[in-house]
């Protein structure tokens, strides 16, 4: 099933997606993380649809309980591209960088990425999937990994590029306020084949920039449960996202950076679009 988050007569609720993804039906919990918390979507009665005209749309989970946990050059592609332009992204050991994203506030499908002039230059997006954690995980074995998966979303890894490598790591340049697109909803992992085979894309201003398929991971998904929560513990609601293919700005030549009034569009098969605005 797709969830979503989402305004009704100004109540925030989340709810579940109808097939056509015409209609929501609200399900009984004050949020996401709260439903998946849970671990009892199923025993869940939905209340009567409601047109999707009639919401608003926000991030499946607006107010993360944790910093985002991110692989950065997770992708070939997107390895030889990054390290063309900046030797700040060469890898030096062929082992996962794992980074934390600030999000105060996920942006929602339709809202607007933060161009934050006088302080940021070179504004970048990075359509990536993202997979969000059902259950406490610690020393998950890679082959026991798919148990631990709530579902899966689109994230843009909204990215600085001159405050990431100036700063020689990469936390105030990916984190800062409106950085985090995040939606339109999460499908359910049972809906989606593992480890995740889908098509990933991003267009911007409608110009196809990046082509790939979630199977081209460097580090594949039981891997990264499996290593992160060999020493940390992964709470329900913990968000993965998992990198990004070739085709971001910084990989053209010259660069082909955002800039304000840019429409950027990432969409990963079996979840949907998610379209948000420079400003």
């Amino acid at each position: 099933m797709k969830l979503i988050t989402f305004l009704h007569e100004n109540v925030e609720k989340v709810g579940v997606l109808a097939a056509d993804e015409t209609a929501v039906a609200p399900l009984p919990f004050p949020d996401m993380n709260t439903l998946i918390e849970s671990g009892n979507l199923s025993a869940a009665q939905a209340a009567e649809s409601v047109p999707l005209s009639e919401v608003t749309l926000l991030a499946p989970i607006p107010h993360p309980r944790q910093d985002v946990i991110c692989l950065g050059i997770n992708y070939r592609s997107h390895a030889a591209e990054a390290e063309q332009y900046s030797d700040a992204f060469k890898k030096e050991r062929p082992i996962p960088i794992y980074f934390s994203k600030r999000v105060t506030e996920a942006v929602a499908p339709g809202g607007f990425i933060e161009s934050h002039p006088g302080l940021v230059e070179r504004l970048d997006y990075e359509a990536e999937l993202a997979v969000i954690i059902g259950k406490k995980a610690r020393n998950v074995p890679a082959e026991e990994a798919e148990r631990y998966i709530f579902g899966y979303t689109v994230l843009n890894d909204v990215s600085a590029r001159v405050l990431q490598t100036s700063h020689k790591q990469w936390y105030f340049g990916k984190g800062l306020d409106g950085f985090t697109p995040m939606g339109p909803c999460i499908t359910t992992a049972d809906e989606i084949a593992f480890p995740p085979r889908l098509a990933i894309t991003c267009r911007v201003n409608g110009e196809l920039r990046q082509d790939s398929t979630t199977d081209l991971l460097l580090t594949g998904i039981p891997e990264i449960i499996a290593e992160l929560s060999s020493g940390m513990t992964l709470l329900p609601g913990t968000i993965i996202a998992t990198g990004t293919p070739a085709g971001v700005g910084m990989g053209f030549d010259p660069p082909r950076f955002l800039k304000s009034g840019d429409s950027v569009e990432c969409r990963i098969e079996g979840i949907g679009t998610l379209q948000n605005t420079v400003r």
